[in-house]
């Protein structure tokens, strides 16, 4: 396998079924990952209103919906549902050999398609 400098584990795809969403921490960074008819999708997990726990919310299509106060999101955007001000940071996420990994914005990158099998789309 190559070198995957910008890409860290997250989880293994088996950890995330489909139509599901999990919590994850990437970097000291809560990141939510969802599942959206077997295509990842990662954004930051901490809902902007009061600090929700985004990747424990209920993943309905790619609208996901914070447990505390409702607060709903695209996963593939990120952006909020109702407000086109309020948007969330999205994360590419790449299957490899049955792991997942998103690429995370601080390190330098290399072509997905020299390590992914499956990549989710970034908006």
């Amino acid at each position: 396998m190559p070198a995957m400098p910008d890409w860290i584990p997250i989880a293994s795809a088996s950890d995330c079924p489909p139509g599901a969403s999990i919590e994850r921490v990437v970097d000291g960074r809560v990141v939510a990952l969802s599942n959206v008819a077997g295509v990842w999708h990662a954004l930051d997990g901490l809902c902007p209103h009061q600090g929700g726990p985004l990747g424990t919310g209920q993943l309905c299509g790619t609208v996901l919906t914070c447990p505390w106060h409702g607060w709903q999101f695209d996963v593939v955007s990120g952006r909020h549902r109702l407000s086109p001000t309020v948007h969330q940071q999205v994360y590419e996420v790449c299957q490899r050999d049955g792991e997942l990994f998103v690429r995370w914005p601080t390190v330098a990158t290399l072509p997905p398609s020299d390590i992914c099998e499956q990549r989710g789309p970034i908006a």
